[in-house]
Formats: structure tokens, C-alpha cells, sequence
């Protein structure tokens, strides 16, 4: 049923209680980002640290999901360990559709329990339950002790922590469904303060699809979009892992904490590689037809057994430089070795393989020792990164504690700020030159996906700061719309805003087709109105000096270019989050 209003289960861990609300702004918020931020506002409190037990977890779905292919993401937002402001993460896998079919619009999580708790929701049901017996447990065990404890099948999503959000760690994710993530900052950490250790999203209804002639018509054309054309078969292929050869071959990987852009030996860790010996299957998320996942496997020894364990464990491009080529690790089946430490133990990989790559170089300087590694760590040395990765996660000592809160927070302890990769959050796996550096160290997520600058980076022409940055703000208020669908990303070339006003009035949100453009606006306005207003000012954002000496296919970086982006863009930033008499919004 198509509703003018926002269905939100709202959950009180604290006192155990849960309340369906009606919140209104369907036709100005649309869902997912838009709703999140929405939520945030309402629920949330700028003022407060992030680890105040009132701070809302927030999770939302748009209007588009269960109808149509790869409407599969669910945005996950709340006020992040890293920097203590507002943030999103978005994950596939299975949370959206279940969602979907618990007939809700958002899933709000405030307050603390007394003892680790899972809860459990569905269309008509609402459980928290005691699970202080899944407490250090990682993320696959737990995982099958929930499937167990809370029987059902079809529509079911399992969220979970592993002990770095146990310990709150900023760069602690969560877990979707095994192969899916909350990855980027600190959600994980965000449960692990609430003694949450466990979501279970129980689709137990149903809901109407559309009876009139349009929508099987859309849906037909979108599905052959996605599957009887090349729009989207390098997903369903190689993989974003096919990035890894193509960015070497541009000298555009970051390579060994990003004192190269290119190694000859990165055959090693290529999608082709991966592909030809490590793959064991495809995966896809709930409700879409190309099949993305990729999954390899691991292969452990048990000597005194004379047997082997094998495990599985999902890969693309991220994971592959984070573990791969950011620490000089050129064996497919070693990286997945290390991904598959990161995973239990509930890691973001992206940021504690950058944080590790980070704490090599130190090493090498002589900045740190071994009576703060524990190991000697060594670029190549996959082995003893495994070890890291485990006392990353559990923060064995002061170093790795403090390591755990973020690359800068340690490089500024130990001295080693110009060559932390770190660009707002660590670094994703793209070393395209000025504007993509920009681009992630001031966007809205600090994620490669607020906007391609990536794309922008390789697009001949003239060193223009003005350009760059009017096509960043233009491509993610185009990707803001997206995300509040929540559409996956990788589906951006065939839900062009045409077809995207076309679903939209099929299912019966009219009044949303026809003004998309100033939804999108209002959105995007919304989210940066919302990270201002809990600290953010990005004219003290900096980037270290580590990115300025960088070398790629067109040639050394210019230091002077690149400052100019970061300057023009964040005064974009802040006209975007600024009120209508100019001055940014204390409170929303």
C-alpha cells in the first residue's frame, strides 16, 4: 500500500519498549538518505557524543524497494565514532527487502540495554533478548547461533558485531547477511555501545504490487535493462575487482601505503586471478538479478589432524587494495587469508588495512617498535598482518588502541601525520589524481561513492577548480536521489532520472516523480545542514602531505590545483548547509 507518510518501528533499549510512529514528509524526504536525515533530526541530538545511550541507530528503505531490480540498499545512519558527527553507511544483502516485507519504512534504535541484547522485529512482532553468551564471539559464530535462535527463512536479515564493535572501535562495521556490510564509520561501534550484538529483520508480510498496466511494463524494461544488455555484465564477470589491473595499469593503485601507484607483480591479486583460481561462486542481494558478490575461499591446515577447513569469503576491488596492494600482499589466496580475520573479527577493511598499511611505514621509519606491533610488521608479510588484524580488532595494547580510532588519531600520537592515508576517513583504492583526493576528504560520506571524481580525474582538459567542483555538486545531488531510493550504485547508468520519474509514478508516488529535482535539492541540503550542525566545518579539513607526492599516469600531483579544489569546495559545502539568510543552521 503507497502511503503519504514514513511507517518507522521505533525501539527503546533502555526501557524495552517499541512504538509505531507516522512521520510525514514522503513527497519532500522521499526515504533512505532523505529519511534518515529526517530521523536523525527528529530523534537525534547534535549536542551529545555519539555514545550517548539516547543517540539514535537509525536504518531506512525508499519507496522503490521490493518493486523494482537492485532497490536493494539500506541506509544505516548516526553520529559516528570517528569524528562525532552525523553519518551513513549503506549495505546490500537482505535488510532492505525484509524490511520491506515487515511493512516498515525505518527502524530506529535508541537507548542502552542493561546486558547484551539481540532484538528480533517483524510485521507484528517485537523481541529483545538476552544474548550476554554471544559477547566476544565473532561475526560468523554469532551469525549461526541467530539463524538457530530465531527460526524463519525467505525475508530474513541478520545484522551482527564482532568484537571490535564489542570494544568500540570506530572502525568497527556491521555485518549484513555475511557478505554485505555497514562498513564505513563505525556503525559497529555504535551497537557495541548500546549492547546490541544482533538485528533480525523478519519479512513476515506481504505487500501489494501495483494493478495497473504501467508498472509490468516498467519493471520488464528495467529487468532486461539489467540483465539482456553489457549495462551490467562487468559486475556480474569479473567484478569491481577488474578495477585492480586497469588502476595499475594507469598508475592509479595505491600501492604499499601509497609510496607507489603501480607494481609489476599486481597479476597476483587481479580480478582475472581471482577469478581463475580463487572464485567459487556468485552472490547477489535481495530482489536483484546480476549476481555481484563475488566469493572466494580460504583453505586452513589443522596439522594435528591432518584436515582442512575451508571458508568463504566475499571480495572486490575495496577489500582486494585494502588487504592487497596497500600492503604489499600479491597472493590472491593471502589476501583473502587477511580478509578473512578482518571479517570475524567485524572490521571495516578498507579502513584497518589502510591503518596497517599506515602503521608498516611507521615501522619501517622507526616511529614505532615492536613492543608496539607485537609483530614485525613488513609490506608483503601477510602472516603477521593476520596477527595485526586481530589485535586491531581487539585493541591488545595502547597501540593498537589507539590505532583502532583512526589512522590520523595514531599518526598524530606517534608522529607520522604526512604519510597517514587518510582522506576525511582512510583512503578508498583509487589514486586518480586531485579531485577524487578532494572529492572523498571533504564529501558528505567521505566515501569514493559521494560523487566520481575518480571518473572526473580522467577526463582530459583544463585544471579548473570552479568545474571540478560544480560537477561534484551536481553528481551527488544526482546520487543523493539515488541513495534515498536506496538504489544500488552500481545500477546508476540505467535508472537515469527518466525512468526513475517513470517507477516512481507506476507504483503511485506521482507527486514525488514530478519534482525529483527539487527533492533531490532539499535532500542534499538536508544531509549537509545535518553534518554541520553536529561539528562538521570542512575549511579545517586538510590532506596529508603523502597525497601531494603522489605520481600517476599524467605526472606528479599539483599541491596547487589540489588546494584550490579542497577551498572551492568547501565553501560550497557550506552554501549547500547554510539556512536561507545564509548561516548554517544550529539546529535542524
Amino acid at each position: 500500500m503507497i502511503r503519504d507518510y514514513f511507517r518507522v518501528l521505533t525501539i527503546n533499549l533502555t526501557t524495552g519498549q517499541g512504538n509505531i510512529v507516522e512521520v510525514g514528509g514522503r513527497n519532500e524526504a522521499a526515504g533512505g538518505s532523505g529519511l534518515a536525515a529526517l530521523l536523525f533530526g527528529k530523534f537525534g541530538n547534535v549536542d551529545k557524543p555519539w555514545n550517548e545511550a539516547a543517540q539514535p541507530l537509525i536504518f531506512t528503505i525508499g519507496p522503490l524497494t521490493g518493486y523494482f531490480p537492485l532497490m536493494s540498499k539500506t541506509v544505516c545512519a548516526f553520529k559516528s565514532p570517528c569524528h562525532n558527527q552525523y553519518a551513513e553507511s549503506h549495505a546490500g544483502g537482505r535488510s532492505a527487502l525484509a524490511l520491506r516485507f515487515a511493512d516498515l519504512d525505518a527502524l530506529v534504535i535508541t537507548g542502552k540495554a542493561e546486558k547484551p541484547a539481540c532484538i528480533s522485529v517483524g510485521s507484528r512482532h517485537l523481541e529483545i533478548k538476552e544474548v550476554h553468551y554471544l559477547w566476544g564471539m565473532d561475526v560468523f559464530a554469532t551469525g549461526k547461533y541467530l539463524r538457530n535462535m530465531f527460526r524463519g527463512s525467505g525475508h530474513r536479515s541478520i545484522l551482527r558485531i564482532g568484537p571490535a564493535g564489542e570494544k568500540g572501535s570506530p572502525m568497527a562495521c556491521i555485518n549484513a547477511d555475511t557478505y554485505r556490510h555497514f562498513g564505513r564509520l563505525g556503525g559497529g561501534a555504535v551497537m557495541g555501545a548500546k549492547n546490541l550484538k544482533g538485528i533480525v529483520i523478519q519479512g513476515d508480510a506481504s505487500f501489494f504490487l501495483p494493478a495497473n498496466k504501467e508498472y509490468p511494463k516498467i519493471f520488464e524494461e528495467v529487468h532486461n535493462q539489467l540483465t539482456d544488455t553489457n549495462m551490467m555484465s562487468k559486475y556480474h564477470n569479473l567484478g569491481t575487482p577488474v578495477n585492480v589491473m586497469l588502476l595499475n595499469d594507469l598508475k592509479a593503485l595505491p600501492v604499499r601505503n601509497l609510496q607507489q601507484t603501480a607494481d609489476p607483480h599486481i597479476g597476483g591479486i587481479s580480478g582475472e586471478k581471482f577469478a581463475e583460481v580463487a572464485l567459487l561462486r556468485n552472490n547477489a542481494c535481495s530482489g536483484c538479478p546480476v549476481g555481484c558478490i563475488h566469493i572466494g575461499f580460504v583453505r586452513e591446515r589443522f596439522h594435528e589432524e591432518n584436515r582442512y577447513l575451508y571458508r568463504q569469503v566475499a571480495y572486490d576491488h575495496e577489500p582486494i587494495f585494502a588487504t592487497g596492494s596497500m600492503l604489499g600482499v600479491f597472493d590472491c589466496f593471502a589476501v583473502l587469508g587477511i580478509m578473512d580475520v578482518v571479517e570475524r573479527m567485524g572490521l571495516d577493511v578498507m579502513s584497518a588495512g589502510i591503518a596497517l598499511a599506515w602503521a608498516t611505514e611507521a615501522f619501517e621509519k622507526g616511529l614505532i617498535s615492536e613492543e608496539e606491533t607485537i609483530v614485525p610488521l613488513k609490506f608483503g608479510d601477510a602472516e603477521r598482518y593476520k596477527h595485526a588484524m586481530h589485535y586491531l580488532a581487539m585493541g591488545t595494547n595502547e597501540f593498537y588502541r589507539t590505532l583502532g580510532r583512526g589512522t590520523m588519531v595514531a599518526a598524530e600520537r606517534y608522529n607520522g601525520t604526512d604519510f597517514a592515508c587518510v582522506l576525511g576517513q582512510e583512503m578508498a583504492g583509487y589514486a586518480t589524481g586531485e579531485v577524487f583526493f578532494a572529492s572523498q576528504a571533504l564529501g558528505f560520506r567521505h566515501s569514493h561513492l559521494d560523487s566520481a571524481g575518480y571518473s572526473f580525474d580522467q577526463k582530459p582538459g583544463e585544471k579548473n577548480a570552479g568545474k571540478a567542483v560544480d560537477f561534484l555538486v551536481k553528481d551527488e545531488q544526482g546520487r543523493v536521489f539515488l541513495t534515498s531510493m536506496v538504489a544500488c550504485l552500481f545500477a546508476r547508468s540505467v535508472y537515469n532520472d527518466e525512468l526513475l520519474g517513470r517507477c516512481l509514478s507506476s507504483v503511485g508516488y506521482t507527486e514525488l516523480a514530478e519534482k525529483m529535482s527539487d527533492v533531490s535539492r532539499f535532500i542534499q541540503k538536508l544531509r549537509w545542514k545535518t553534518r554541520i550542525a553536529t561539528g562538521f566545518d570542512p575549511r579545517s579539513v586538510s590532506i596529508p602531505k603523502r597525497f601531494t607526492e603522489v605520481v600517476n599516469w599524467k605526472g606528479p600531483i599539483d599541491a596547487g590545483y589540489l588546494k584550490a579544489l579542497r577551498e572551492e569546495y568547501a565553501k560550497r559545502i557550506l552554501e549547500m548547509g547554510a539556512d536561507d539568510k545564509g548561516k548554517s543552521e544550529e539546529n535542524l
